[in-house]
């Protein structure tokens, strides 16, 4: 079995980025929202009660967590576009994910997570080359250009929609 922590496996850069990987990127980052609203159809509060792997958040607590993270990430991106390699700020995600907020209703930050990703990818789509190599500076990780961000973030939506999915299929719902 894989490890129920990383359903999809680590997150691994591309060495290099093309016009051609970026634009899977992006198209991937687009239709997160709705893979995500696919994997949660239809669970019962129970469901989304229920932890992905033992010791794990609860589906609800994914679902709130991504649009959490990314909307962070379309800031960081907006901030390395109109500043020099900005230094952004980190935010613990284990805190967050225990906020009243991460125990509502998921239609909520579902439509937040559908809405951010149009703006996003309105964002993205817009891009030039070099805006790719514009980069910020995240006080743990160093430089990351929004090349890797973008790969990053991603990796992510589908990381966290496979966690859902995964369990889905363990437990035959």
């Amino acid at each position: 079995m894989t490890d129920p922590r990383y359903p999809i496996g680590r997150f691994e850069a591309p060495e290099a980025f093309t016009g051609q990987q970026r634009v899977a990127l992006i198209e991937a980052i687009a239709a997160m929202p709705a893979q995500m609203m696919c994997a949660t159809n239809g669970l019962s509060p129970e469901q989304l009660d229920t932890p992905y792997r033992e010791g794990g958040w609860t589906v609800r607590q994914v679902v709130h967590h991504v649009p959490d993270s990314h909307l962070n990430a379309y800031v960081r991106f907006k901030l390395a576009l109109t500043e020099k390699e900005p230094t952004i700020k980190p935010y613990d995600e284990a805190l967050w994910a225990v906020l009243p907020d991460s125990r509502g209703e998921i239609a909520v930050s579902l439509a937040l997570l559908t809405a951010l990703h149009a703006r996003w990818v309105a964002l993205l789509r817009a891009f030039g080359e070099a805006d790719f190599r514009r980069a910020y500076r995240h006080p743990e990780l160093g430089v990351v250009s929004l090349d890797r961000a973008l790969a990053v973030y991603a990796w992510h939506g589908r990381h966290h929609v496979a966690h859902i999915t995964s369990l889905r299929e363990r437990m035959g719902w």
